[in-house]
């Protein structure tokens, strides 16, 4: 991984949270700021959904089928992800030196990575598939330096 310099990003997420930290220090010692959180309720599916899955009749004959249910927390996690796309977006136009580290699990990276937009991919410097989410913002500071 490469190191981080003054004025880029972490981006410490899972598909319900996100902290956005900057290295307001320099390469060799970090000082990360939360520079802006993101986070989002997203309830199970069964507490999303209000009506049972449906079902199809074929045109031929009297067959029928059900149809699988939508994954209401899924969909909530992916327009979660695409607000944080948005968000690194953002900040990259605002900076174009700014370089990115993300660090997600790996099913919540392997979602972001299909919403990256060509700048924001070019900002990216590593990724981690780590769930650092949970930490304090000195454990992931101590984690990256080491």
């Amino acid at each position: 991984m490469t190191k981080m310099r003054s004025g880029d990003l972490a981006v410490v997420c899972d598909s319900s949270k996100a902290l956005l930290l900057e290295n307001v220090g320099d390469e060799r010692f970090l000082n990360l700021h939360a520079k802006r959180v993101l986070e989002h309720d997203n309830p199970p599916t069964h507490l999303q959904g209000v009506s049972a899955p449906g079902r199809v009749h074929q045109s031929s004959g009297a067959a029928r089928s059900a149809v699988e249910q939508t994954d209401w927390h899924m969909e909530a996690e992916r327009q979660f992800l695409q607000a944080l796309e948005r968000e690194l977006a953002a900040a990259v136009a605002s900076a174009p030196a700014m370089r990115l580290i993300i660090i997600a699990p790996p099913r919540a990276l392997g979602m972001l990575r299909h919403l990256y937009s060509p700048a924001v991919r070019h900002a990216v410097s590593g990724e981690l598939g780590l769930d650092w989410v949970k930490m304090s913002i000195r454990e992931i500071e101590a984690r990256l330096q080491a």
